[in-house]
């Protein structure tokens, strides 16, 4: 049913001018504006094309999961590229994290060879990664 259709991801913000900044400027995503006033939303466009929409909300709460995950040749190139434009990276109870806060497998476990989290400006969580 779906096969043939657009779609897009959504999440809300509580400031749609800092997340423009943010998404457009630091992480240096391609970001369209449309609508006026009251009615304004973004689109982001997603390595690869994949668009996401993201839109204001009065009473935002920032999402308990990961918004978007992005997959990098290097974490710590990343990881330090982003700490140079502001990001902070966060700790989670039960991930052992290294001192720029990349959680790594241990040895002889699967999985990415190390994966870090950050917070847009709304608090809502994004995922930078280098695949195992």
């Amino acid at each position: 049913m779906f096969g043939e259709t657009t779609a897009y991801s959504s999440f809300s913000v509580d400031d749609l001018d800092a997340a423009r900044h943010f998404y457009g400027d630091a992480l240096g995503l391609t970001v369209e504006e449309s609508g006026t006033g009251d009615m304004r939303v973004l689109f982001l466009t997603l390595p690869g094309g994949a668009r996401v929409f993201v839109y204001p909300k009065e009473d935002h709460t920032p999402a308990s999961f990961t918004v978007l995950n992005f997959e990098v040749d290097d974490i710590d190139r990343a990881v330090d590229d982003l700490v140079g434009r502001g990001a902070t990276f966060e700790r989670y109870p039960g991930f052992e994290a290294d001192e720029k806060g990349v959680v790594r497998p241990g040895e002889g476990e699967e999985g990415p060879k190390g994966i870090a989290w950050f917070t847009d400006p709304a608090g809502n969580v994004i995922a930078v990664m280098q695949a195992g």
